[in-house]
Formats: structure tokens, sequence, C-alpha cells
């Protein structure tokens, strides 16, 4: 056995520190009696690991194990601070230069840092983008999510389970707890039972316990009900006592103090009306300040006598003002205001007291008169006042009103006239009031010398010469204009009118039109759009309701322009809507006169002799038509004419005629459509195919060629005349559509008929009708996914956002009825108007019941676009059901003026073959009954 100590035996070496190699300085174990010794100190650590260090022949590491580094001599300039310099600097003064310095430095960097702000902004933004694009925010994501839930049914949402905590555990619990159940005592039981039970048996042990009194009618008394009733009772009557009111049923006497119940109603009724008694106190307390403050200020006083009267304090506001009238006696509001807070006697006793300290007040004077009651006290007192007011206009019209003889008041009227030689308005009167004709001219002669600059002397001349026949109207009012020029008091042009508009509603016809004639260009140079400017005059005038003022216009507008198209036109239109049917006759005659070469005027002339039954005199104006000019639309319209009467063969030969000497599409066109209504399908396709040969390029004589194959059911022949017709004329839209119609609905083929849809669609790019047949084409055919993919396609912003029939198309069948109402509203901000769209937001409206609604936004359809067929049919349908027969009558009456053409079933029913002559009235039955 060796003598040497096995390893934990041994003498621990010199510096040893156990746990050291896993970082423990010192430590105290349970065996401890008392604190652990304290750990080596960092110089011991450092020999210790330097020994060791020396006799592994390694550099010598730090107290942690890191190899120590050459401590360096200066410190990192990023970590010295600029404003404790040491070194060189150290014992330096800071001066002005060194100041100067800085502050130089820090502009340059100031001006480098706004230098590189553009970049530095924009490489963040970027940076930014970037971090939001990798790393979304939870709303972002689930957008699409919260997108899809429009598409959730009513149904669905009901079927959504509540939210709850469903873990395993919980739910445990929760059915445990419920599923605990604790004993009611059985007292709690039987009080239950018996709360309401009538005991309708005798109890035989009850004349012994006293209580047969009690139940002798079966019932239970409970006496806790009772007292708490007795108790409520009590506070009520104690609640009424305390607000000042009596029982009046009681018959007792009450001993309420008086002053304190009117106190008390005065509070109640400034609660009722919505007013703090508090701020009515603060209120009065500022204006008793200001009164104080000012004792010469009426407003103060008036202000805190109206805030008595509203707490209803009304002697307290008679009092104020007593004394705002003994300190202010020459302000009328004060007198004025006194005089309303009080009544009958003291009211006439105070009104005189005002005016004694006021004589020159009109308003002292007038509230006098209104005070008295019978018609002589009114007069004595407002002679009273005329004597110290003789130029007072007011206190004369107020005494000539209250005369009861025409020749009292002509006496009056000539005595204010010969007092206030200025006042208009008395000479006017005298004038009307006058005996003869030669004295209201000189009533109205005296006043125009006293009043040169006054327009309305002269009006009222030209009006008295227009009433008594004479024909001296026109000149006076070209003296009228002389002499307010030369007195610089001429009116402007707009003034004019509006004075020409008066004299028509008072019924001076012939004045107004006088001052149309002398006035409407004044103040206008050559170089200015005067027509213009005229026209849009005429069309203010009637939208006012004057038009006897806007003829007065139109006929100034037609002296310096005769043969303006446009003019005469407006004026037809104007006769046609608001005058009479020999004034349209007239208007047009003398139109027809003035523009001979003008087709449209002919033939409106015709079309209204032969809508009031003068058929003869519709053939001899369209007779006088084809003497000063030849043209297609004469033709086509004589030929309507005599097809309307059933003049067939009168109608065939002026065909005829037509296409030898105006041989345009037009009348080829027209030509095959009368053969296809009144001879057959071979000579229609006989003239059509010349036609053809003529016009390639015409698309409608092409889809006239199909349309007569298609009717014939030969559909190849049908198929070739479209499809060719789509290569002669790509850009036809119609040719597309009914070429994709016929693939549809007579061969039967949706996928040839979505092929030419889409050659249509890439043809004409952005075209609307073309996309809504494909949205209709694929919704006809059940696939109703690829229908809203399309739509969605139509409605990008580079094809037909602001489409109209798209969008309504999409509210009305591509999506449920819970999103109509909002996809119109967004609809409207992208199309902003459109009939078709308008029309289809009154319809959703008509569905929800809501017919206020639907019929204001019919209206706005109508507005929007007049001539579109469908909006008037639509509510027509809408008026059937919901209308009264008035209104009824002004939508139809609307409709015959507008005359619509267009429309997506309007037009079809209109053109149909057999329907030539249809009146509006016929065809809108037609279109309401098609409509869905």
């Amino acid at each position: 056995m060796s003598g040497r100590k096995d390893f934990l035996s041994q003498q621990a070496p010199e510096n040893y520190v156990a746990g050291l190699g896993r970082g423990a300085t010192g430590f105290t174990t349970r065996s401890d009696l008392g604190p652990a010794r304290e750990g080596p100190s960092e110089d011991q650590i450092k020999e210790a690991l330097a020994k060791r260090a020396a006799q592994l022949g390694a550099p010598t590491p730090s107290a942690y194990g890191a190899v120590e580094k050459k401590e360096e001599e200066d410190d990192d300039e990023r970590f010295q601070d600029p404003e404790n310099e040491v070194g060189l600097f150290a014992t330096g003064a800071y001066d002005r230069d060194d100041d100067e310095a800085d502050r130089i430095y820090q502009d340059i960097d100031e001006r480098m840092d706004r230098r590189r702000k553009a970049r530095r902004e924009a490489r963040e933004k970027q940076e930014r983008e970037e971090y939001e694009a990798k790393n979304p925010k939870i709303q972002q994501q689930f957008a699409d999510l919260k997108r899809s839930l429009g598409s959730v049914s009513d149904e669905q949402w009901q079927n959504i389970p509540e939210v709850g905590d469903l873990t395993g555990k919980n739910r445990r619990a929760k059915q445990n707890l419920r599923q605990r159940f604790y004993a009611v005592p059985d007292s709690v039981i039987a009080g239950a039972r018996n709360s309401t039970e009538f005991d309708t048996s005798v109890n035989d042990g009850a004349q012994t316990n006293g209580s047969s009194a009690d139940n002798v009618d079966g019932t239970m008394t409970n006496f806790a009900d009772i007292g708490a009733a007795r108790d409520k009772v009590l506070q009520v009557n104690l609640d009424k006592a305390a607000m000042g009111s009596a029982d009046a049923n009681s018959g007792s006497a009450s001993t309420i103090d008086p002053k304190g119940y009117l106190t008390s109603l005065s509070k109640t009724e400034l609660r009722s009306q919505g007013y703090d008694i508090g701020d009515v106190k603060r209120v009065e307390s500022l204006l008793q300040s200001v009164i104080k403050t000012n004792s010469r200020h009426p407003p103060g006083y008036i202000a805190l006598a109206r805030l008595h009267e509203l707490a209803g304090k009304p002697v307290k506001a008679r009092d104020v003002m007593a004394q705002c009238c003994s300190l202010n006696p020459h302000s009328e509001d004060a007198w004025l205001e006194n005089i309303r807070l009080n009544e009958g006697h003291n009211a006439k006793v105070i009104a005189a007291a005002s005016v004694k300290e006021n004589p020159q007040s009109t308003r002292l004077w007038t509230r006098a008169t209104e005070l008295e009651t019978d018609p002589q006290s009114k007069k004595r007192v407002l002679r009273r006042a005329l004597d110290l007011l003789p130029k007072s206009v007011v206190l004369w019209k107020q005494l000539v009103q209250l005369s009861q003889d025409e020749g009292e008041a002509r006496l009056l009227l000539a005595k204010a006239c010969s007092e206030i030689t200025a006042s208009i308005e008395l000479h006017l009167a005298l004038a009307r009031i006058v005996e003869t004709v030669d004295e209201a001219r000189k009533v109205l002669n005296t006043c125009r010398r006293a009043n040169p600059k006054n327009a309305e002397v002269w009006i009222a001349a030209s009006r008295l010469e227009e009433q008594v026949g004479s024909k001296n109207t026109a000149n006076i009012m070209k003296r009228a204009v002389q002499s307010l020029a030369n007195e610089n008091a001429m009116l402007t042009r707009e003034e004019w009118i509006e004075q020409a508009e008066k004299c028509e509603e008072e019924g001076a016809i012939l004045t107004g039109q006088n001052i149309i004639r002398e006035t409407l260009s004044y103040g206008l140079d050559e170089d200015d759009d005067r027509k213009k400017l005229f026209m849009e005059d005429a069309q203010a005038s009637i939208s006012r309701g004057r038009y006897e003022t806007a003829r007065a216009i139109y006929a100034y507008i037609l002296r310096l322009w005769p043969t303006s198209k446009s003019a005469w036109e407006a004026s037809a239109n104007l006769e046609k809507v608001h005058g009479k049917k020999e004034d349209l006759w007239n208007v047009l005659s003398k139109a027809v006169e003035a523009v001979p070469q003008a087709d449209d005027l002919w033939i409106q002339y015709a079309n209204e002799k032969y809508l009031s039954g003068d058929v003869d005199g519709a053939r001899i104006v369209l007779g006088k038509a084809f003497n000063q000019s030849p043209s297609e639309n004469i033709y086509l319209e004589a030929i309507n004419l005599e097809a309307r009467n059933g003049q067939i063969d009168q109608a065939r030969d002026l065909l005829a005629q037509a296409r030898q000497e105006a041989g345009t599409d037009r009348v080829w066109i027209k030509s095959v459509h009368f053969a296809r209504t009144h001879d057959n399908n071979e000579t229609a396709l006989d003239l059509v195919t010349q036609a053809l040969q003529l016009y390639p390029s015409q698309w409608k004589l092409w889809a006239q060629k199909g349309q007569i194959y298609s009717a014939q059911h030969l559909i190849p022949q049908a198929r070739e005349a479209y499809a060719t017709g789509t290569r002669a004329c790509p850009k036809a839209v119609p040719l597309w559509i009914l070429l994709s119609q016929l693939e549809e609905t007579q061969a039967g083929s949706v996928v040839k008929a979505r092929s030419v849809l889409d050659r249509a669609r890439a043809a004409n790019p952005k075209n609307e009708r073309l996309w809504l047949e494909s949205v209709r084409l694929e919704r006809r055919a059940g696939n109703l996914s690829a229908a809203k993919n399309l739509m969605a396609r139509a409605l990008q912003p580079t094809e037909c956002q602001k489409s109209g029939p798209l969008w309504a198309e999409r509210i009305w069948h591509l999506e449920p009825r819970t999103q109509r109402k909002p996809l119109s509203l967004e609809a409207v901000k992208v199309v902003e108007s459109d009939p078709t769209l308008f029309t289809t937001v009154a319809r959703v409206f008509w569905a929800e019941r809501k017919l206020e609604k639907a019929a204001t936004w019919f209206e706005k359809a109508v507005l929007v676009d007049a001539d579109w067929g469908d909006t008037w049919a639509w509510y027509w349908k809408f008026l059937l059901m919901h209308g009264t027969e008035e209104k009824r009558g002004d939508v139809l009456e609307k409709l015959r003026l507008a005359e619509p053409r267009h429309g997506e079933v309007w037009a079809g029913c209109r053109k149909e073959v057999g329907r030539e002559g249809w009146g509006v009235e016929r065809v809108l039955e037609e279109v309401v009954r098609v409509l869905e």
C-alpha cells in the first residue's frame, strides 16, 4: 500500500476555488453553520489564471477565459463626447469664433440632410412597402374573406353557432354545474303553492280561533299588501301637499300660501318649457347689472322685461318698461315694448304718452292707430299724426285704406300727392282711381317730371295707353329708354326682362312685348354672342312660366336673324307645348317661308297638319316642300303619310320614284321595309339584293337580308348574310348581336354564339352592348359563374366601368336581393347619370315597397333622357299599380310631347313589321305587356 493519499484526501492546490470552472466564486451549503466564505478577489483570480497559463505555455487569459487585449492608448472616437474635449484642446477657451464655426458646420449638416431627404424618404417608403408586403396585417390577410361575406344569405347567418368555450375540460365542468341539485325547504314549496290559492272549504276550528270574520267569503286576506298600498297612497298625498296642490275630491279646506302656489306654478311652467330656473336667475342678475351700469340703455330693459314675461312675471315686466320709458322718453323701441306688455285702456294711455314725447315717430303713431277699434277713431288718430307728419307716405296710405268712399280716397290721394311730390306709389294709386284718362295722364306726367330717373312711371304710362286701346305704347317705351339713358338711370337687361314678366303677370301683354323689343339688346355689342344669350333668356322665361315674354324674345330674335332654323324650331316648340294649334301652324308657315331648305320644318308642319286630322293639308304642305327641296326626307315623309292613310299603291309609286330621283341608302332601306310589310319576302329580298350592290357597306341592308331569311327559317342563308355583313361592316355591333342570337335561338348552339361575341368584342373593344349580350348569353344558358366573370371583366376601368346597362344587369340579375341597394349606390356614384341605371334603382325601391322613392327615381330617369322609351314603359307600369288617375294623365301628356324613339325594348316593338303608324300610346301598351 502506497503512502500517497487519495485524491479527495489531498490538500487543495494553492488559490484553489471550488466551482471556479463552472463560474462559482463562493456559495453556502446546508452544512455551513455560518455564511459562506468570501470568494477570491479579482487580483487573486488573475494571478491563478496566469500561473496556470504559464504551466501550459498559453497566453494569459482574462478572468472569464478571454485572452487579454492590449489596452488601447486612445478610446474610439465614436464614444467620445464632443462637448467634453480632452487632450489638445482640453484647456482651450470657447470664444465667438468657435461658436460661429459650430453654427456654420451645423448649417452645412442641415443642408446636406435636406439634400438627402428626398432619397432617404423614398428609400424608407420602399423599405416600408416591402416590409408590409412581406408582413401583411391581419386585416389585409382577411380582406378577401370579409368581401365574400356579402354572398352569405340570411339563413346562413342565422345558422352560425354562438361563440363559446367548447374545450373539453370547461364543457364538462359546466355540465357538472348544471347537473348539481340542491334541496329546497318545504316552506318555500308550500308558500309557492298557496300564494294564489282560493280556499273554498270551511275550517271547523275557525270559530274557536276568532278568525271567522276574516275569511267568511272563502278568500285569504294579505295584510302586508294592504299596508304597502296604504303607504303608497299616503306618500302620493304627501307629495301633492309638498307641491302645493290640494285634493279636489276630499272636500277639505286648503291652507296653502297663494304666493307660494303661484311661484310653484311658474316654476312648473318653466320646467315644462325646457328652461332651467337657475339659468333664468343668472340671466336676470346679469341684466340687472347691465341696466344699473347704464340706465340709458333701452335694449337692456327690454331684455329684462321679456325675461320676466318668460318667467311668468308680467307685473315685474311692466314695471321694468315703465322705468325704462321714464328714463328714456325718446326711445321708440322702449315705448313699443311697453305698449305691447299692456292691454286695453292702459295701452292707449301709454301710446298717448309716447306720441307726446315723440311726435315725429311714424311707428308710434301707427301703433296708436292699431290700438283703436272703430274706423272713425283710427281716422282721428291718423289725421292728428298727419298734422305733425305731412310727408309720411305710410300714414297717408293707412288713411286712404280706411276710406270707404272712392271720392274721399281720391281727395286724400290728391292731397297726399301735393304734399309728397316724389312718391311714385301715391301717384300711381291716384292715376288708377281718377275718373278720366286725361286726368290719369296728367297725374303720371306730373310724377314723371318729379321723378325723371324712375322707369316705373314710364311703364305705368304705357300700361295706361294699352288699357285704353291706344297704339302709342311702343312710342312711350322708346321715349322711356331715351330719357332714362340721358339721365344715366337705365336698368339692366335682366331688370327689364323682370319688368316685362311682371307686366305679363298683371295682364299687360303689349307693354311687356314693347319692353322686350326696346331693351333686349341694350348694353350688348355686335361681337357678343347675342343670339345664344337671347335664346337662354327665352328658355329662362319659359321655365318661370312667362310664355308671352318668351314669345316676345323669340320674335325679337327672328327679327334680327330671320333665317335661323334653331330659332324657328324653338318658337314652334313653344307653341306646340304651351300655345294653340293655330299659333303653331302660323309659326311653322312663316318658318318654311323664311327657311325653305329646312326639311325638318316642312316635315314638322306636315306632321302637325296630319295629327290634327287635316290629311289634305299635310299633302299640300309636302307638295310645296317637293317644289322647294325634293330631298329624301320629303320623299320618306310623303311615303309615311300615304302608308298611314292606307294608300299603299301611291306609297309604292312614291318609293319607286324616290329610288330613281333620290336613291340614297335610306330610300332603299325604306323600300325593303315597305316590301316586307305590304308585299312579300321575295320582293323584299330582290330589293335588298339590288341595294347591296349599290351600298355594300350599309349594315342595315345586311341586317334586313338576314332577317328575311330568318323569318323563312333558312338558317344557313341567314348565317351567311350576317357573316358577310360582319366582314363588310366589322364595326356594326347590331349585326354581331343578330348573328349571335341566330346561333343561340334558331341554331341552338351556345358555343357558336359565344364564339361570335368573342370575335365581335375583339373587333369592337370597349363596347357595352357586346359585353351586355355576352353576359346575357351565359345567364340564359344557366352558366351564372361565367356571367359574373364576364361582368367583372366588363366593369374594369379599362373597359366599360361607367356603363349604366351593365350595372343595371348586374344589380338585377347577378346579385342577391340583399346586395341590390348598396350596389345601386355604388353604381350611381360611378355612372352618375343613365336612364337604364336610374330605372333599375327605381325598380329596386319598388320591390321593397318604397313607392315614393321609386317614383322619384323614375322621374329622374325620365329627365335624364326623355327619348329612352323603356323608362317610360316601366314608369307607366308602376303608375298602373300605384299611381293616381291625375298622375297617369300628366305622365301620358309628357310622353306624347317627348315621342321617344329609342330603347332596348321600345325600338324593337315600334319597328316591328306591321306596326307602322302606331302612336306612342299603342307602343307603350305593347312594351308594358312585353316587359317582365
